[in-house]
């Protein structure tokens, strides 16, 4: 038989192709250094997101405080500079309202600057229907 089988040539490049491509993303680290120690004290860090609430009535609030429109944008333009754009900012609408306030109230969030803004939910249960 004077053909060449290729199937193990290309059994063997599918498993390195998966290797690296397992190994490539562990692969990316820093350079270790021993960094100095010094006085000057951390930066502030982002940790906790803007919670955003909208109830069932379409009372929006910022964390636990219940506002009117006028001071909601006040107090979402207060953040944007005392935070900055890149704040993570969470949105907790109810299931119960229409569309179009959520998606208004998304793009008063948005609108007055914050870029990260997410929606929460809570997963549904295997035992519940779609829809």
């Amino acid at each position: 038989m004077a053909e060449i089988n290729v199937t193990p040539m290309v059994d063997v490049m599918l498993v390195l192709l998966i290797i690296f491509m397992v190994a490539a993303p562990l692969l990316v680290t820093g350079v270790a250094v021993d960094l100095p120690k010094t006085a000057a004290k951390a930066l502030p860090s982002d940790n906790q997101p803007i919670s955003i609430t909208i109830d069932a009535r379409g009372q929006r609030s910022i964390g636990d405080e219940v506002m009117s429109d006028a001071a909601f944008a006040a107090r979402l333009a207060a953040l944007q500079e005392a935070r900055g754009t890149d704040a993570r900012v969470v949105i907790r609408a109810d299931a119960a309202l229409p569309y179009g306030q959520v998606a208004a109230l998304l793009a008063d969030v948005t609108g007055s600057g914050f870029t990260r803004v997410a929606l929460v939910n809570q997963p549904r249960s295997s035992d519940e229907p779609a829809g």
